[in-house]
């Protein structure tokens, strides 16, 4: 066994590597720890490869839709194995191009292996110990499995293994309803696979604005089968096939898929850490815990990202990697987490995007609030591209205008959310959105038209909305 000590030791290879070669500029001796593929889950197996894949999904459904604007497209195949070669390529290719300049370089040095306490601040990664008076656990999450008598002897895809699937299955039932879901639930159906989703609450994408969970479940349910209200009692397999014994509200039913994808959640790595030797407390979840600074219960060691799980966003994990470098390397000057404006998107069909609070959220705590609502369709260019499902919705404060939550369901709305992230950042007010001069026709106005028509939430609903210039 060898012994080497560092001014720090970063686990993991995702948003940690910023902090690793911030620490390096900064002159520290640093160490990096990776068990899996460089780049961590982003890179590997989340929002690089999920993206690749529902761009392709995307332009399937554009051509699947291009007769309502005149274009005859004759029809369209599918590709799946090329569909799959241009994400590995380009996943792979990276994750490769960071391991080889870990390898080659001196400072951090790297350590492939997964890595365990075997003391306070000592852990063990194969045959070397890893000594420092800083860590930084970056370690993230993995799927969670939910206890369903039958799934784990019959075997399921996770979005890890469904994000390099070699063969597009004919049918599938997804089990759960946020956004991996959703998302690859459209990724799979646009290509093809006949998708059933088994969701447990009575919408899809429970945690986002109700209004919005309403609109988007009515939206996705016109494309794909989906069950609420509904919870998963069996699973087998059957010959070939997979069986899923489902309870709802309509009854008990059997359906029956090539395959099962389970999407029901998050669990945070922490439980590999073995961090009872290091003091160092998790929650009921298995959630790291750390204070306003992401510093844990045990001084000098720090976390971040999925491990915490704040919020599970690749951006949120890079805006937390900058306050854990400034909280280490200038412990004078350290900083709370800023979560003020942190925005989220699900790149499904339709695109919804959110920041700030919900409305059911300022009801409960009793905060005033004016609401603006617009249709993408109200504008020129929803028009023009018939983009009949889309809205935006603000919650503002009376009087101020300060703006207290966006939600944007429709085309382009992960673009679309920006512009409130950046009016909420400075404290600009929805007032001054409206007030904005914006290009016309593009989509960007329904973001205008809804701050400029802000009504109390109690007005009826034919008094909502008022003319607008064309």
């Amino acid at each position: 066994m060898s012994e080497h000590s560092f001014d720090l030791v970063v686990v993991g290879t995702g948003s940690g590597l910023d902090v690793a070669n911030g620490a390096v500029e900064a002159g520290w001796d640093v160490a990096i720890v990776e068990k899996g593929a460089a780049g961590g889950t982003c890179l590997n197996r989340g929002c690089i490869p999920s993206k690749m894949l529902i761009h392709s999904a995307d332009v399937a459904e554009t051509l699947r839709e291009a007769d309502k604007f005149g274009i005859r497209s004759g029809g369209f195949t599918v590709d799946y194995a090329a569909v799959m070669r241009r994400v590995r390529e380009h996943v792979d290719g990276e994750s490769r191009m960071i391991d080889e300049a870990l390898r080659a370089g001196t400072n951090p040095r790297y350590f492939v292996g997964e890595g365990r306490f075997v003391g306070t601040k000592r852990l063990q990664v194969g045959t070397d110990v890893l000594v420092a008076d800083r860590f930084v656990l970056a370690t993230g999450a993995r799927p969670r499995i939910p206890d369903i008598p039958g799934l784990r002897e019959t075997g399921f895809l996770t979005s890890e293994e469904a994000l390099s699937c070699p063969t597009l299955p004919e049918s599938l039932v997804i089990l759960g309803g946020g956004f991996i879901a959703a998302e690859l639930g459209h990724f799979f159906g646009a290509l093809g696979t006949r998708v059933t989703i088994v969701q447990k609450h009575d919408v899809l994408l429970p945690r986002e604005d109700r209004e919005v969970s309403e609109r988007f479940t009515t939206a996705f349910s016109k494309k794909h089968r989906v069950i609420l209200s509904a919870e998963a009692t069996h699973v087998e397999r059957y010959g070939s096939r997979i069986r899923v014994h489902v309870r709802s509200l309509a009854g008990p039913e059997v359906i029956e898929a090539q395959d099962i994808l389970v999407a029901v959640g998050l669990r945070s790595n922490s439980d590999t850490l073995n961090l009872d030797r290091t003091g160092v407390r998790t929650d009921k979840r298995g959630l790291i815990v750390v204070d306003e600074f992401l510093e844990t219960s045990q001084p000098g060691i720090f976390s971040l990202g999925d491990a915490v799980g704040r919020h599970n966003l690749k951006h949120a994990a890079n805006h937390e990697a900058q306050y854990v470098y400034q909280n280490l390397v200038r412990p004078d000057e350290r900083m709370k987490v800023d979560y003020l404006a942190m925005p989220r998107a699900v790149f499904s069909l339709p695109q919804v995007a959110a920041v700030g609070s919900a409305e059911e959220q300022l009801i409960e705590s009793g905060v005033p609030y004016l609401v603006g609502r617009w249709s993408h369709y109200d504008t020129g260019m929803g028009k023009a591209i018939e983009d009949v499902d889309g809205f935006v919705k603000l919650l503002v404060t009376p009087g101020s205008g300060k703006i207290l939550g966006c939600h944007i369901l429709g085309k382009e709305a992960s673009t679309l959310i920006h512009e409130v992230v950046l009016a909420m950042t400075l404290g600009a007010t929805a007032n001054e959105i409206a007030g904005t001069i914006h290009i016309h026709p593009a989509l960007s106005e329904v973001v205008q038209r809804a701050a400029a028509n802000l009504i109390d939430p109690s007005t009826p609903a034919r008094e909502h909305t008022s003319p607008a210039p064309s």
